[in-house]
């Protein structure tokens, strides 16, 4: 990751990248400009990363590579109180949000406020009603701006201005021109941060489940830095979680020079100086568990769901419900068939009693 002899330097796209076809480029650079900086005029983030098993390199002494759900966390660093680690621990932006949702529904409430229409839909005995997000395969836009809700909450609720020098866009700016200094005094709205990150996921092709892992690795590095994302520091703090998280879940990550495209004026040592400190921030733990991505997935689901950013709903139709009984039948011959492997390592012929299973049934 930002290994200048590997990826940083060379003045090439990366593969990644490389796969885009047709002659005429896209301009990104106005959009993230407008989102960079000419925002300032206005004022104003996979299944999960899989848990790696530990390594063992032998019966020898002293190559034991612990893993890094075995190291010892600080004491004021418990794990049952980071969302990113555990995933019984509320997640801290829909803590942050649940006070613009009461104080919302507060004031509709006192003003005889009308919901309006009801625009959700509900199913039903005779229709089903389902979105095109899964936990494993979210959509991409409407993930994106839950993620940057999320940001938005962080940052219009955060308890202080704490932030470190790397992430300061006034010591590290990502334009040449001069941002106002009455930018840095205003939260920037949703909208300005959401045509930030949607510009870099496009840019850089990354996909739904990379914004999830991005918001996690946001939180972890608030947790364990125990700073704030405000004003002067968001835009470095989530360039830094985007660039980490394209790195983790993609096989064909983005390199930082791409980045350097997409964001014409910073450089490469800039892009790698920032990664490495948010690595050593984040300890180095840039595990992401299944149980935690799962639980950021329906976090951000709420989220969007209080905010009135609802999902796509359409009539459950019948070569749907024979795609959803296709995929369901063959994830049910996968997990046949790890038992079967899991009872020829754990049992003998003479012990072999048997196991039933329990048909699945798609309702």
């Amino acid at each position: 990751m930002g290994n200048s002899l590997s990826c940083c330097v060379s003045p090439n796209a990366s593969p990644k990248l490389g796969r885009r076809t047709g002659s005429a480029e896209p301009d990104y650079e106005s959009d993230v400009y407008e989102a960079a900086a000419g925002d300032a005029v206005a004022v104003a983030p996979a299944p999960a990363a899989v848990e790696p098993a530990e390594l063992d390199f032998g019966g020898g002494e002293g190559h034991h590579l612990q893993h890094i759900s075995d190291r010892e966390m600080p004491e004021d660093l418990a794990l049952e109180s980071n969302p990113s680690d555990h995933p019984r621990a509320s997640t801290i932006f829909l803590s942050k949000s649940q006070t613009d949702v009461r104080e919302k529904r507060k004031s509709n409430h006192l003003n005889h406020v009308s919901p309006g229409q009801l625009t959700k839909k509900y199913s039903s005995c005779s229709t089903i009603f389902l979105d095109d997000s899964t936990v494993s395969q979210p959509n991409l836009r409407t993930t994106i701006k839950c993620v940057t809700l999320a940001i938005y909450y962080h940052i219009k609720n955060r308890d202080a201005d704490r932030s470190l020098d790397i992430f300061d866009e006034r010591s590290h700016p990502l334009t040449r021109e001069k941002v106002p200094e009455e930018y840095f005094k205003h939260d920037p709205e949703h909208k300005f941060i959401y045509r930030f990150v949607r510009t870099l996921f496009s840019a850089a092709q990354l996909t739904a489940e990379c914004a999830i892992v991005t918001l996690v690795y946001l939180e972890r590095l608030l947790t364990y830095a125990e700073i704030d994302i405000c004003p002067t520091n968001w835009k470095r703090i989530v360039l830094g979680a985007i660039l980490l998280a394209s790195k983790v879940w993609d096989d064909q990550a983005v390199w930082n020079v791409d980045y350097c495209q997409i964001l014409k004026d910073i450089t490469v040592e800039d892009m790698n100086e920032m990664e490495r400190h948010f690595l050593e921030l984040l300890q180095f733990n840039i595990n992401v568990p299944a149980s935690v991505y799962a639980k950021y997935y329906f976090d951000l689901r709420s989220l969007a769901d209080d905010n009135n950013l609802n999902f796509l709903f359409t009539p459950l139709s019948k070569e749907r419900a024979q795609n959803l009984e296709a995929i369901s039948r063959l994830c049910e011959d996968k997990y046949k068939d790890l038992c079967r492997a899991a009872m020829r390592r754990s049992f003998s012929a003479d012990n072999f009693i048997g196991i039933q299973r329990s048909s699945a049934i798609l309702s």
